[in-house]
This record gives C-alpha cells, sequence and structure tokens, in this order.
C-alpha cells in the first residue's frame, strides 16, 4: 500500500472497508498558528494545556480509585480505576499508558480518558514504576526494558476489573509499552493503539540530543528529580555519582545501564526494548499506530521502515509534533477522538457479541 502522509497501511485487503467512518491523520488540520510541531509537542504537556483540562481532571478523579497491583515476584505498581456511569454495561475496559517522566495524571492521559468514560468504557490509568507517587513501591529503578511487570499489571486488571473486552493505548514510551503487551499478553488484550510511540530507541535519543535544547533539558530535569526522589527513600542504595547525575542524557542512561541493569552497554539496553523493523511482525491482535510526519522527537523513517503484519493500521498525520494533535486555542487534542472511535470499533463490537 502506499505510505504517504494520512493514509493507512497494514489494513488487510480482504477486510470490510469502513475506514471512512473513522477520523484518519489526514483530517488533523490545526489551525495555522499550531502548524509548529515543536509548538505541538511542548503545548501537550504544558500548564497551559493542564489548567484548559482542569475540568476533566476533576470529573475522572472523582470516579477513580487507587489500586496497587501485585505485578510479579515483589513488584507492585499502582494505577486509578474509573467506572464509566453512562451505560447499563461498560463497553470494554481501556488501559492507558503514559510516556515518560508522565504520569496517570498527565493531560493526555487524563483527556483521553475523560472522553473514554463519557463515551461509556471504564478506563484504568497505569503508573509505571517510578512515575507519579510511587517510588517507594519498588526498591529498584524502573527501565524501559521493565515489559513483564507492565504485562503483569495489564493481566492483573483484566482479572479484577473486567468485565468486558480490555484494549491497551499508549503515548511515546507508552506507546510502545502497548504494543510489546499486546505481542507478550494476546490472551489478555483484544487492541492495542500507539500515538507516536518510541520504535527505534538508539535513534529516539539521538533525535532528543540533536533536536532543541528543550526537549533533552526537559527529560532531563524531570528524570533528575526522579532519581534524587529514589535516593532519598532509599540512602543505602549507591544510585548515581555525582558526575554521573550532572552528565548528558547519553551519559546518564549510560549510567542506569551499567550500574542497574544487566544489559552490559547502552547498545544492548537500547535494542531490548526496540519495536523497530520486524518486530512487530508477530502481532496477532488488531491494533493501531499514529504518529505524525513532523514528530520533532521520534523519526518517521522509524514508521516507515515497519514490516507490520495485516491487521495492524499505521497511520501517519502530516502535522501533530510529538504526541501533541492539538486542535486549537481550547487545546483539545484530536487523539481523544481518534482513540474514542477506534475503541468503539474494536470494543464496543466484541461487548455487543457483534
Amino acid at each position: 500500500m502506499a505510505t504517504s502522509e494520512g493514509v493507512l497501511i497494514g489494513v488487510a485487503a480482504d477486510a470490510p472497508d469502513r475506514r471512512d467512518e473513522l477520523l484518519r491523520g489526514a483530517d488533523f488540520t490545526p489551525s495555522r498558528w499550531l502548524a509548529n510541531p515543536h509548538l505541538q509537542s511542548i503545548l501537550a504537556s504544558s500548564a497551559l494545556r493542564r489548567f484548559a483540562l482542569r475540568r476533566a481532571r476533576q470529573a475522572i478523579d472523582r470516579r477513580s480509585a487507587e489500586h496497587v497491583l501485585e505485578c510479579g515476584p515483589g513488584v507492585r505498581l499502582q494505577g486509578f480505576l474509573a467506572r464509566q456511569d453512562r451505560r447499563e454495561h461498560a463497553l470494554g475496559l481501556v488501559v492507558l499508558l503514559h510516556g515518560w517522566e508522565g504520569s496517570a495524571q498527565s493531560s493526555y492521559v487524563v483527556g483521553t480518558g475523560a472522553r473514554l468514560l463519557d463515551d461509556g468504557f471504564d478506563v484504568f490509568r497505569l503508573n509505571f514504576r517510578d512515575h507519579g507517587d510511587t517510588h517507594h513501591l519498588n526498591r529498584e529503578l524502573f527501565h524501559s526494558c521493565r515489559i513483564d511487570e507492565v504485562v503483569g499489571a495489564v493481566r492483573a486488571v483484566r482479572g479484577a476489573f473486567a468485565a468486558a473486552p480490555v484494549a491497551v493505548a499508549g503515548f511515546s514510551l507508552g506507546g510502545n509499552f502497548a504494543l510489546r503487551v499486546a505481542l507478550r499478553a494476546p490472551d489478555a488484550v483484544r487492541y492495542a493503539l500507539a500515538v507516536c510511540p518510541v520504535v527505534s530507541p538508539a535513534a529516539g535519543l539521538f533525535g532528543l540530543e540533536e533536536g532543541p535544547w528543550i526537549y533533552q533539558r526537559y527529560f532531563l530535569h524531570k528524570w533528575r528529580e526522579s532519581l534524587r526522589r529514589k535516593r532519598a527513600l532509599f540512602p543505602e542504595v549507591d544510585w548515581f555519582s555525582a558526575d554521573d547525575l550532572s552528565s548528558d542524557l547519553r551519559g546518564l542512561t549510560r549510567a542506569l545501564v551499567l550500574r542497574h541493569t544487566d544489559f552490559g552497554s547502552l547498545e544492548a539496553y537500547l535494542d531490548g526494548y526496540s519495536i523497530a523493523g520486524d518486530r512487530l511482525r508477530a502481532l496477532a491482535m488488531p491494533a493501531t499506530i499514529l504518529t505524525a510526519a513532523d514528530d520533532p522527537v521520534i523519526p518517521v523513517a522509524d514508521f516507515r521502515a515497519l514490516q507490520l503484519p495485516p491487521q495492524v493500521e499505521l497511520d501517519i498525520a502530516a502535522h501533530g509534533g510529538h504526541c501533541g494533535f492539538i486542535l486549537d486555542a481550547s487545546l483539545r487534542s484530536f487523539t481523544a477522538d481518534y482513540i474514542a472511535q477506534r475503541m468503539q470499533r474494536h470494543l464496543a463490537h466484541d461487548a455487543s457479541g457483534t
């Protein structure tokens, strides 16, 4: 199939042609002043957007209950379950996964979760290890190859809370996790959706280094604060040296790998959570990948090089930045409607037996 921006790639030729019923990347047409990809990316996680979503945050928080899940031997992860109240029975349960140094309270998670609740889905917002206020739950540090515990969390959510089909949706690193969960747990998840997922971690790291300074500074600041919290909670552990903490993103990541993992090298670690090339070819369930050709963090070439099975939809929008897709001055994101529509397609039909 063609690979131009906004075109769906990987849809089976014999599948019913219902694509026109769904939003596609080509339908994202931001206001002219919002076309800049850096503005899109920065606004996505800005204080302005948090303010704009304050009512959605209040609504989802009112309906949410905290749960600490047992996700493997000695591993605990926190999340928040919100039950819908629009229908007699939920259309499904959607597990939402935030990006690196985000949380269950990130604006893109809150906005999406609130929309899904309004549509009749239950929502579980999961915090990865050492994200949100969870640094005390596990002694060992978070890293991006800890896929087993996230699979364990999704299985625990399904077993404890889901009376309807389960899907997983994630953003950036959370999108990478969502697709890896789908690969590993086809019995627990019916559908996966990833927005601007990390594809080749090495390329993503290089992109942060070579892009505008604000991106590396943002992530380094948040990561260092996270590591300081961990050190205060577990002062007996030799976490990092002063030189490690003052190094750049690549240097601090290398220190993490060498001090706190068994990978042996930065390159082996980055390869450990890559989904590049043919690594998604074995994906057995329907899935959607939405990205933007102008994403300043994840190179669009990574997406064009993916080797995907027919049931995986690759949708490349011309604009959107990194997990932005901000429509107008209201700071609403196109992705909330996009995700809700696809959850209706892939979960609601299953829940009704059609």
